[in-house]
């Protein structure tokens, strides 16, 4: 599991690498993650997602 340090150093180098669309990327990586049964993963993937929508502000769509 990671740390919440760790989560959203991810977070921060997948918004600088690929824009918002990281969001995308890292939702479905969890849904890839669930069909393999790796439901821990899907979780972390989730909560990298979340940090990155807490990270780019309110007033993004």
């Amino acid at each position: 599991m990671m740390s919440e340090v760790q989560v959203h150093t991810v977070a921060r180098q997948m918004l600088e690498q690929h824009g918002f669309a990281a969001i995308a990327k890292a939702s479905e990586q969890a849904q890839a993650c669930e069909g393999r049964g790796e439901a821990d993963d899907a979780r972390e993937w989730r909560h990298i997602a979340d940090a990155m929508k807490i990270m780019r502000g309110p007033h993004q769509g």
